[in-house]
């Protein structure tokens, strides 16, 4: 066949995820065909870290993946490693964060999801004020850039807590933080879906509060390729954009996509048994409010990574360092998608 400039440059790609439920749009797109509708092989590659995921993209072991928000921005500001430019030329999610403490401690302490996240906060601050004799809490989130920690720090603040002076603080794979729970070796955790609601319906964890009710509407995932690779593949990140587009169409036509998109995600290659405690694909329900499809999703928007920017410059201030905006709008400007889909 005669090569065109829409011609995807490869025909064979390796895209990364974590286990978590809006990874949904990369496993639709693959399961239903409009990767293959686009001209791409798309091999989906199961990584249980993000450091692990971040390294493999920066080496070109993985030709792009579903990453946390912050993370193309953090990498091309060379935070924890060397500085490898990296883009978000499409958002995969919104909300879908979970705020899970041990159950021992939400009925010690009296600690519960309400409407207002300040009051599980103040509930946890108050009997630790009470308890001065009680063990050390730790706390897990997900990565040090990530919105899991800067949620966790933000709601521990509520209660007039800080990390690091009053909860140690540790990072773990997602999957792994249900059985750390479990097992006694945290007390709580900051995580997507589905793994905070399996611990409450396991019965070792109570959701005290979420995302969305701290950070409304935050984005919460984003592919993520390398600038060099968007420079060298331009026509097959376009096809990606478009199948990932298509994907979300898909899922947002009828009820039975998103049960099929479920049964999908059950298959041992994605999350397994992780969501076999979930009657449907979880978008748009209260408390967490993930958004995982529908118009407007994917198109990146620089002005609502805005608490996440906040976020990171809180940390770059503290190395002696200023956020880079011009990087941020790089990061995630919406050339690519909005070229994809001639918009």
């Amino acid at each position: 066949m005669r090569e065109t400039a829409t011609t995807p440059e490869l025909e064979r790609l390796t895209l990364g995820f974590i286990p978590l439920i809006d990874a949904v749009l990369l496993i639709v797109a693959r399961e239903q065909g409009f990767f293959t509708e686009q001209g791409l092989e798309v091999t989906l590659s199961r990584e249980n870290a993000w450091s692990t995921l971040r390294d493999k993209v920066a080496a070109g072991l993985l030709d792009g993946a579903h990453m946390l928000a912050p993370l193309p921005l953090a990498m091309s500001l060379g935070m924890e490693r060397a500085p490898c430019d990296t883009l978000a030329p499409a958002t995969l999610s919104h909300n879908g964060n979970t705020l899970v403490l041990a159950t021992r401690l939400c009925e010690q302490s009296g600690a519960a999801l309400g409407d207002d996240p300040a009051e599980s906060a103040r509930a946890l601050g108050e009997w630790l004020a009470r308890h001065p004799d009680a063990a050390r809490l730790r706390l897990a989130m997900v990565y040090p850039f990530s919105c899991q920690h800067f949620l966790l720090r933000e709601w521990l603040a509520l209660g007039g807590l800080a990390a690091d002076r009053d909860i140690d603080l540790i990072a773990l794979p997602p999957p792994r933080m249900v059985a750390a729970l479990r097992e006694g070796r945290i007390d709580g955790f900051c995580v997507g879906e589905p793994w905070g609601s399996l611990a409450e319906h396991e019965g070792v964890g109570r959701l005290v509060a979420s995302g969305a009710q701290l950070w409304p509407d935050h984005p919460e995932k984003v592919l993520g390729v390398t600038r060099s690779w968007a420079r060298r593949y331009p026509a097959t990140l376009a096809a990606l954009l478009r199948a990932l587009n298509n994907a979300s169409d898909w899922l947002t036509a009828t009820p039975e996509h998103r049960r099929q998109a479920l049964d999908w995600l059950a298959l041992p290659p994605y999350l397994d048994r992780s969501v076999s405690h979930l009657d449907s694909l979880p978008s748009g329900q209260a408390p967490i409010l993930q958004r995982l499809f529908g118009d407007d999703l994917l198109r990146p928007d620089v002005e609502a990574m805005g608490r996440i920017a906040e976020a990171l410059q809180r940390h770059l201030h503290a190395k002696g360092r200023a956020l880079d905006i011009r990087t941020l709008h790089e990061c995630h400007a919406p050339v690519h998608f909005d070229a994809a889909l001639h918009q």
